[in-house]
């Protein structure tokens, strides 16, 4: 249900139940923590990539598993199996793209936004789809969401079910670029072929700081900044980057 591809050290992680629209199901939720961790831990991977086939993202929850009757239930779905997605996603010390080559809705939009950077096909749609059944955007939704576009926009998207265009959510800062169809992939592979041959330490430590941005006041962030520099200030790429500008020449960064 989630297939990994290593390119280069580019991990694709693809979404793969075409069929339900990529929507997930207890192995399919497990499958992607289980990827996440094995990306995380293989230090020759510098860049994760999440991304689908077919024509839709994510459609978010299998409806039909959460009411057959014997379904895990909201509680443990949420909680073991979306939540774990979250925390991996953020707490990993890599690059992380959603390229949303599609419809990105619920849970499957949540995961999306959750990402470092999220890139769409110029026809994709977003929908914070929770209302439409009566339930509240979860998998941190109501956290990223409005840190994003502001909480006017959060909540109409998020009461009235809206649909919102690729262009529309770039408009209003929810991504970070669109692409043309016939031009989506190759955009985005370059894209993380960038990020893969970057200081991999530095943009995890930057990472880190937008995490403790979101809670951090200002004299705590300037903490962190100087801390998190000095531990960048000693990897051998901050060296290569200094010595690359001072020869004019590209800089061949290792990640470490």
């Amino acid at each position: 249900m989630i297939k990994k591809e290593i390119n280069n050290q580019i991990a694709i992680l693809t979404l793969d139940r075409p069929d339900k629209y990529h929507s997930f199901v207890k192995e399919m939720a497990l499958d992607l923590q289980l990827k996440l961790d094995e990306c995380e831990n293989d230090e020759n991977i510098r860049c994760i990539l999440i991304t689908a086939t077919g024509k839709a993202f994510c459609a978010g929850q299998d409806l039909s598993e959460a009411i057959d009757e014997n379904s895990p239930g909201l509680e443990k779905i949420v909680k073991d199996h979306y939540n774990p997605i979250i925390r991996k996603i953020r707490s990993i010390e890599k690059p992380i793209i959603a390229a949303v080559n599609g419809v990105a809705a619920g849970a499957g939009a949540s995961i999306a936004l959750c990402c470092d950077i999220v890139v769409a096909k110029k026809s994709a749609v977003f929908v914070q789809a929770f209302s439409k059944i009566g339930l509240i955007p979860d998998s941190a939704a109501t956290f990223f969401l409005p840190r994003l576009i502001g909480l006017q926009k959060a909540a109409g998207l998020m009461m009235t079910a809206d649909p919102i265009s690729a262009d529309d959510a770039f408009n209003i800062g929810m991504i970070y670029k669109v692409y043309d169809d016939n031009d989506f992939e190759n955009e985005v592979l370059k894209l993380a072929e960038k990020l893969s041959q970057m200081p991999t330490k530095g943009l995890g430590l930057t990472k880190k700081l937008l995490n403790l941005s979101l809670t951090n006041d200002l004299e705590n962030q300037l903490n962190e900044e100087l801390n998190a520099q000095i531990i960048a200030g000693n990897t051998n790429d901050f060296n290569e980057g200094v010595n690359a500008f001072l020869e004019k020449r590209k800089p061949n960064f290792k990640g470490n």
